[in-house]
């Protein structure tokens, strides 16, 4: 606490900061004393203070630093670090139990009885903050273990036994977080660092009611200049705590009005009256006055009377609406004539039974200054200096976003544990994904998460920082959430099925390949078409021939024949896969069309028909038609078999499947005609293969020509007998029928043993698991968290590889 390490012990400060002194104490314990190697008390010059709340702290700043010169000027070593003590009218006490269960049975040790401390303070934290009907903030300054239990078996020190199961119940103390903020500026300001924060009555109670007392039912009341603070011991533990608003400023401003005088003029009048028989002293007026201290107890005796009438009140309310079996009184304010008198008559018991400790309670504190006398004003200050030993090593305070916070120190702590500590949401500490797009592509449902936001904002003393920053003692953390990015959207164009499916078609011997329109809820939509939540997204694997001729970026000659198939069609008839389109395209000077991919196929140009044998893209046929298709087909094939020669034997199944897709007497003619003879079977060969250049399947061309139809959208029958024809050509068409990825790279790791797969980003780092891996990060109970990444301690931001174990638990204590 201080640079004096060649000192035998590292010496403690502890200030008492009181409402009408600020009494200060530095030395050390040894194993069965608490020495004193310096002491100072200073007045305030105004009242700065009132009832143990600090009004002006530039004032009592001063003080402090004052009373902290003189003390180092005793010592001749300077001070850094000071323990104290907090008051006030709004002390809020609650008491509760609270229990924790080891994994198997386990050996007690002094860390685990630190954080069942911490479990109850937490625990009775939320039950006041159910229970607060105020406008305050509190904040725990203070609290006490009444009894541990070992296996639900009360115990006095469970340390170093072996349990199943450890448990206490505890008193928590609470003030307002405005008192508490004062104490802390004005040491501050003094060049001081708040090393121990602890409340008056468990600062005195613990030199004035040594342990040895504590079976016996007793109040200790200590009584400064703003407030009487009250404590309750029975059966071996402190059971209460209270205050009441009444204390040595009372009688002070009494006095003030009764003799004229200001405020510092009538304290020395009160302090004389309990030692000398005559005081002296000047009022306002400059005139000298001698009265008896005779007259002074008559004054102030109706307010001692009122502070010993509420003060008998709240002890007996605090133990159980019954007196005790003895009170103490210590604090400069008990010395007042006539209070321990009157205050026995209020709890009805001998004058005997209420006493001022003082000397009594101060036999193992030695002053190495040989001038100072052991008094009651004392025992507070020594009070707050064994307190630091008692508590020192389980906690450290930090402000978080405004909040004062207790935190207990296992020497890890980072500024994650004091954002779960404060209830910060997790999810703002990390960043934040914006809304996920969800939707169905080809009936297959499809994922696109929404982009990453910003992670949280950290500052330590207005120092840019990070979360797993070590904390200060007594550090201002900010932490400004992190945000959402933006929500996922994606377009049509956007999808891999628009730019790597493709529907290939042959236009005057060049394979086209275009991308395949897609249908959102059964609507043709435009590329730019922003796709919505719950969109169901198919793709269409048919143009018209407009549509290619738009795609193209051509203008077809309709004064032409337009063939398909080698059959006539026009504009708005539908094509396929690998269909063979040939038309005539108007020129007006622009550069012709450049096709994505080149492809030699042997196929006629329109000028090698006569205008006569084009035939037309026909309707679909009924199924009264199909039935005659069929028996005309079955008949031809028969002729066929029973007149072919060598060379027929050798025809392609193609004539066929020509013959019986035309209609009429043309059909016929064309038939006999292909089993003529050689000459007429080379011309319907070659026409033949034209026709069917996308396919060698016996039966395409029929399916084909079946299919074409000029309706711009195509019936369930017409769609089913494309796909068939894609099915069994040999031209195989572009497509990917794999679903789209998620966007980013996929890494697999081991979290806990269990595989967990990542996806979404092109990288990852340790603080991603918690969008893929279900952890309460509220669940601390006071633990540490343990973050290990292939089995070493790993920071939130390392960086992931496929493979990683990771270890992510709570450390058992």
């Amino acid at each position: 606490m201080n640079d004096g390490k060649d000192m035998e012990q590292s010496l403690v400060f502890g200030l008492d900061i009181g409402t009408r002194n600020v009494v200060g104490t530095v030395g050390y314990r040894t194993e069965d004393q608490f020495i004193v190697t310096a002491q100072y008390i200073m007045q305030h010059d105004t009242r700065a203070m009132l009832d143990g709340q600090i009004h002006d702290i530039g004032r009592v700043s001063g003080t402090i630093r004052k009373v902290k010169e003189q003390l180092e000027k005793q010592i001749g070593k300077t001070l850094t670090e000071v323990c104290i003590a907090a008051a006030g009218r709004v002390l809020k006490t609650v008491t509760t139990s609270i229990s924790y269960d080891y994994p198997e049975e386990s050996v007690v040790t002094g860390e685990d009885i630190h954080t069942l401390d911490l479990l109850g303070i937490e625990k009775a934290q939320k039950i006041l903050q159910e229970m607060n009907d105020t406008d305050y903030k509190f904040y725990c300054v203070g609290y006490s273990v009444v009894r541990y239990f070992l296996n639900d078996e009360p115990f006095s020190n469970i340390e170093s036994h072996k349990a199943d199961r450890i448990g206490e119940d505890i008193i928590v103390t609470f003030l307002p977080e405005d008192v508490v903020d004062g104490l802390y500026a004005a040491v501050n300001q003094a060049g001081l660092e708040v090393a121990n924060l602890t409340l008056e009555p468990i600062a005195a109670i613990n030199v004035a009611i040594p342990e040895s007392y504590r079976l016996l039912n007793i109040a200790l009341v200590d009584i400064g200049a703003g407030t009487s603070d009250i404590s309750i011991t029975k059966d071996g533990s402190i059971i209460a705590y209270g205050m009441i608003p009444l204390a040595g400023d009372e009688l002070t401003e009494l006095i003030v009005q009764n003799y004229l005088v200001d405020f510092k003029t009538a304290e020395y009048i009160k302090l004389q009256s309990t030692t000398e028989d005559e005081i002296t002293y000047k009022d306002i007026m400059l005139i000298e006055h001698t009265i008896p201290a005779k007259e002074v107890w008559e004054l102030t005796k109706p307010v001692v009377d009122e502070m010993t009438t509420a003060v008998a009140a709240k002890i007996k309310e605090l133990n159980g609406d019954q007196t005790v079996s003895a009170a103490f009184i210590v604090g400069g304010g008990g010395k007042i004539h006539g209070y321990t008198k009157m205050l026995a008559e209020k709890l009805d018991l001998p004058d005997v039974r209420v006493a001022l400790r003082g000397e009594e309670v101060l036999q193992e504190v030695v002053f190495e200054q040989q001038d100072i006398k052991k008094d009651p004003l004392l025992v507070t200050p020594i009070g707050i200096c064994l307190n630091y030993y008692e508590q020192r090593n389980g906690f450290i305070m930090v402000r978080f976003n405004g909040e004062r916070l207790k935190l207990y120190d296992n020497e890890g702590l980072t500024i994650v544990d004091a954002a779960l500590q404060a209830g910060f949401p997790n999810e703002d500490l990390f960043p934040k994904r914006g809304s996920e797009l969800n939707f169905f592509v080809n009936g297959a449902k499809r994922i696109i998460r929404g982009e990453q936001g910003e992670s949280a904002a950290v500052y330590m003393n207005d120092r840019p920082t990070n979360l797993n920053a070590a904390l200060e003692p007594n550090c201002e953390i900010i932490i400004e959430p992190s945000t959402a990015g933006k929500p996922a959207s994606c377009t049509l164009d956007q999808l891999e099925e628009y730019t790597s499916d493709y529907v290939a078609f042959v236009v005057n011997g060049n394979v086209i390949r275009c991308p395949k329109f897609l249908e959102v809820n059964g609507n043709l939509e435009l590329p730019s078409y922003q796709i919505k939540e719950g969109d169901q997204v198919e793709t269409r694997s048919f143009y018209t021939v407009g549509q290619l001729a738009e795609f193209m970026d051509v203008e077809v000659n309709v004064e032409h024949v337009i063939l398909v198939n080698n059959r006539r069609a026009t504009l708005d008839s539908l094509i396929y896969e690998n269909f063979t389109i040939e038309w005539t395209v108007r020129s007006y000077g622009k550069p012709s069309f450049q096709p994505l991919e080149q492809e030699e196929v042997k196929t006629p140009t329109v000028g090698e028909y006569k205008e006569e044998e084009i035939p037309d893209i026909v309707e679909p046929k009924t199924e009264a038609q199909d039935s005659a298709d069929a028996a005309v087909s079955h008949d031809d094939s028969s002729a066929k078999e029973s007149t072919a020669g060598t060379d027929d034997a050798a025809a392609p199944d193609g004539d066929q499947v020509n013959a019986d897709s035309t209609e009429g007497t043309d059909d016929v003619t064309a038939s006999e005609e292909n089993t003529a003879g050689s000459d007429s079977m080379a011309a319907s060969d070659e026409v033949t293969v034209n026709a069917g250049n996308a396919a060698a399947a016996t039966d395409e061309n029929t399916v084909n020509a079946e299919a074409s139809q000029s309706d711009s959208v195509p019936d369930a029958a017409a769609e089913d007998t494309a796909e068939n024809v894609t099915e069994q050509t040999e031209v195989q068409s572009v497509q990917n029928t794999d679903e789209k990825p998620e966007d980013g790279n996929a890494v697999l790791v081991y979290i806990n043993g269990q595989p967990v797969k990542l996806t979404g980003k092109p990288q990852y780092i340790f603080v991603d698991i918690f969008d893929f891996y279900e952890f309460d990060l509220t669940a601390s109970n006071g633990r540490a968290i343990i973050t290990n990444l292939n089995g070493e301690n790993a920071s939130y931001s390392a960086v992931l590889k496929a493979g990683d174990t990771i270890e992510l638990r709570w450390k058992e204590n």
